[in-house]
């Protein structure tokens, strides 16, 4: 667990590093100059993933911007635990309760959400009430009004690829096999030309289904600029920071409880039910394979279909401005991007342990913390990246094992146990 969490918290420091240095990255930094850029940015402090606050001197953004270009998201991340001897203050779920606390008694103060949150068991008592204070201070959370009515604007970004919107909507059951499954759509639309350039139908909900999606409208369609999601698990989580890093895409979430800030995907959501979903019969639907491809014909349909809103089609105006958009370097780069990442120490019997099953591992890593890489549901293709050299993982087979021959394993002289020799 610490080592998921140490993880974590270095992915949320890469992204909070990346997300300053992309306007660069991307050429899109509306100053006369990179320099100019950098100084203005660290003008004021910037507030960090912890909710901290520090000043940076402009060389510091500029020496983040070398070291994406010589190692990619991996050289942001920090070379030390960022959390040590520390723990996070408060979790997911406590700040989603204080947002319930607020939004049904907005006249609790910090003190009395505190004391509630340590009643119900969301934060231990050794949480200080001043964690509670600067985060409803950060968030605006310190007037009696509801707090999830938000400052809305309609905006739209002037060219595709700019920014992705992407979410998950919740679909009838099917029946495949004899069993009753839900099934879960994942798409993503783009922001400009409301193309939809990713979407599948899944039996679950998870991270490594929406990097498929994500994956795959990437390779059609280039990378984003930006990626907007929400807080779910699926979008939120270390492996995506880094996948986002990685290629060079700037990864938004909405505010906690405020998904409806999607707007666009959101919407699209609803058009696809009344349009498509409303019209199938789904208890004829008997595979997800066959869903899946409905679902296929629809999404064109949709893309070639006058739109009002932008009163063209979707891939009309996709193709006005589709030469913004940045191409993956090949194939094999986007895959290796795609990898998820974890640590692990290396035990002394040369095995590692990921989601509960065992795995060997070359031995010269004994008692080494070693970076292991992987394609998600693929444990197979697992690996450990060491020097810019892969050495594959091979699951434990450990009635094979008993009868490996080992280089340092004593000899026995038969002869002298048992009592005396016969001879």
């Amino acid at each position: 667990m610490n080592e998921h969490n140490n993880l974590s918290n270095a992915a949320a420091v890469a992204q909070f590093r990346f997300a300053l240095i992309a306007p660069v990255i991307q050429d899109l930094f509306p100053d006369v100059s990179k320099t100019a850029y950098y100084k203005r940015v660290t003008e004021k402090p910037l507030i960090l993933p912890d909710g901290t606050t520090k000043v940076y001197d402009y060389k510091t953004v500029e020496k983040w911007v070398s070291q994406y270009r010589l190692g990619g998201i991996d050289a942001l991340m920090p070379k030390d635990r960022v959390d040590k001897g520390t723990s996070r203050a408060l979790s997911d779920t406590a700040i989603e309760e204080i947002y319930h606390l607020k939004e049904n008694f907005p006249r609790l103060n910090a003190t009395q959400i505190h004391q509630k949150l340590i009643a119900d068991s969301f934060i231990p008592a050794s949480v200080s009430v001043d964690a509670v204070q600067r985060f409803i201070k950060h968030n605006d959370l310190k007037s009696a009004r509801n707090p999830n009515v938000r400052d809305r604007k309609a905006f739209e970004e002037d060219m595709f690829g700019k920014m992705w919107q992407a979410d998950t909507c919740y679909l009838p059951h099917i029946t495949e096999d004899g069993h009753c499954r839900r099934v879960y759509c994942v798409m993503i639309i783009d922001d400009h030309s409301r193309l939809l350039v990713g979407g599948q139908l899944f039996y679950n909900d998870n991270a490594a289904n929406f990097q498929k999606v994500l994956k795959d409208a990437i390779a059609t369609y280039g990378i984003p600029d930006k990626l907007y999601v929400d807080n779910g698990s699926p979008y939120s989580n270390q492996q995506l920071s880094m996948i986002c890093g990685a290629v060079g895409t700037v990864l938004l979430h909405t505010r906690v409880r405020d998904g409806a800030s999607k707007a666009k995907v959101e919407r699209h959501f609803r058009t696809l039910k009344e349009r498509w979903l409303y019209t199938l019969d789904i208890e004829r639907i008997s595979s997800l394979a066959e869903f899946n491809s409905l679902l296929k014909d629809y999404m064109r349909s949709y893309n070639t279909t006058f739109h009002t809103g932008i009163d063209c089609t979707p891939f009309t105006r996709y193709q006005y401005t589709k030469s913004h958009v940045r191409c993956p370097a090949s194939r094999d780069w986007l895959n290796e991007c795609f990898l998820n990442r974890i640590s692990r120490k290396v035990n002394k019997d040369s095995t590692v342990s990921i989601n509960k099953n065992s795995f060997d591992v070359p031995m010269q890593f004994i008692s080494m913390k070693v970076d292991i890489r992987y394609q998600p549901n693929d444990m197979d293709s697992a690996f450990i990246l060491y020097d810019g050299k892969h050495f594959p993982l091979l699951r434990t087979d450990k009635n094979a094992n008993c009868h490996t021959k080992r280089n340092n394993a004593p000899s026995i002289d038969y002869s002298k146990m048992g009592g005396p020799s016969n001879v």
